[in-house]
């Protein structure tokens, strides 16, 4: 799949407020700073499409971008908030749970993981709660290019390991870095499979 238009639609505080138009989406969430406004860039070749920043927890709401005008990226809010108030937090969790068990139009969610962190509890509990809750998703390792090749398939592996004591089959996985576009088109090849 090739993209050639992708631009920002909408940013909704709840789901009920997002696009009626049902065109399939695709969301991407991870624990902040785990890179997903640069992979969502990398993908789509717009440097700008979601605002990447220094402070970890900058996107608040459910950023909806049409892309190739048939589908929608949905760039949704990180998890484990860094410097948040309880009450921003619990309405947080509230938006990121209420898009993810309400939203018909979702087909895949594309969970996001710093590949040279060891497994992080955070991120292995809400593997587990989209697998309780029926959600489909796949696991994407970022920043790749980070690790030498060896250490990175290494981590990659020692995540398999730990997913598969409760997994009897593993997600789909992907290793990216938005710095060496790596992954793009495994990313972009899997999305064309599932529309």
């Amino acid at each position: 799949m090739e993209i050639t238009f992708a631009e920002y639609s909408i940013s909704a505080p709840r789901e009920s407020l997002c696009p009626k138009d049902n065109k399939p989406e695709f969301a991407f969430i991870g624990r902040s700073n785990v890179g997903k406004s640069s992979l969502i860039n990398m993908l789509t070749k717009r440097k700008g499409l979601a605002k990447t920043s220094a402070t970890p927890g900058k996107t608040l709401m459910i950023n909806h971008f049409i892309i190739n005008k048939e589908w929608y990226l949905v760039d949704l809010p990180g998890y484990g908030f860094a410097k948040r108030s309880k009450s921003v937090v619990q309405k947080l969790e509230q938006m990121i749970t209420g898009y993810l068990l309400q939203r018909e139009q979702l087909v895949n969610t594309f969970v996001l993981v710093d590949i040279r962190l060891e497994p992080q509890k955070i991120d292995l509990e809400f593997i587990e709660w989209l697998g309780q809750s029926g959600v489909p998703f796949s696991i994407v390792f970022t920043k790749a290019d980070k690790l030498t090749k060896g250490k990175a398939m290494a981590n990659v592996e020692a995540y398999k390991k730990k997913l598969l004591e409760t997994w009897e089959e593993l997600p789909p996985i992907f290793v990216t870095s938005a710095d060496k576009k790596t992954g793009r088109e495994e990313l972009l090849n899997y999305i064309e499979s599932i529309l």
